[in-house]
């Protein structure tokens, strides 16, 4: 992951050509929550917040002359934080909606992604059509993501599962290996990387539209948005 990781802002840099500021104008704070690899979570070797979006705060910024503090908190508080001005940037592989775009303004969109299923070695799902055509199963989520409404509103709403909410993706995964629930619904990234981590574990793709990431920011900060 790592690897990728250099490789991917080895290009970025090359092609905007970051020009590191001599001065600093501050500390701009960066809400996010450390869980969610390879766009946030702690280097195993430094201990420091590391990840796609982490390094991408840190590049624009250290282009417009500021300082990052990452702030790492639960992913339901960080876009009502930028909200009210606690955090200057909102980043955490966040979904643009059109619920989200009342509260706070968006850079442009930076990726795309889709929603994955992850299953233990020997699950009885291998595609959306088995677990629509199943009863009485358990689906882990990490609160108030877009898989988060999406298993509400597909499952849980209709009676055919029930959904475990978590705090971090980390959590469900650890809740699904350790047989407390029967599936993960999570954003594309995260789904690689913890497969890629927990042997037997496999995916397959969900059938939720495709969606679009970017980072946030308070509407009161305009000029920071256009600037990013």
């Amino acid at each position: 992951m790592k690897k990728v990781l250099a490789l991917v802002l080895a290009v970025l840099f090359v092609m905007t050509g970051v020009a590191m500021a001599e001065e600093s104008k501050g500390t701009l704070t960066m809400a996010t929550n450390c869980a969610f690899p390879p766009y946030e979570y702690y280097d195993d070797e430094t201990g420091e917040p590391t990840g796609i979006d982490v390094e991408l705060v840190k590049m624009v910024c250290a282009e417009l002359g500021y300082e990052v503090e990452v702030v790492d908190m639960d992913f339901g508080a960080v876009v009502s934080g930028v909200q009210t001005g606690k955090y200057d940037i909102g980043a955490g592989a966040i979904t643009i909606n059109e619920e989200r775009k009342q509260m706070v303004d968006f850079t442009d969109p930076y990726e795309i992604t889709v929603q994955q299923v992850i299953v233990g070695p020997d699950s009885p799902f291998t595609s959306m059509d088995d677990l629509y055509a199943a009863e009485g199963f358990k689906i882990g989520v990490q609160q108030d993501t877009t898989g988060d409404l999406y298993a509400s509103d597909t499952f849980e709403s209709t009676g055919k599962a029930s959904v475990e909410r978590y705090k971090t993706g980390t959590d469900a995964v650890l809740a699904l290996t350790s047989g407390k629930i029967d599936c993960v619904l999570i954003d594309n990234g995260p789904a690689l990387a913890y497969v890629a981590k927990n042997e037997g574990l496999q995916m397959f793709a969900s059938d939720c539209d495709s969606e679009e990431y970017g980072f946030c920011f308070s509407k009161e900060n305009a000029e920071l948005t256009a600037a990013f």
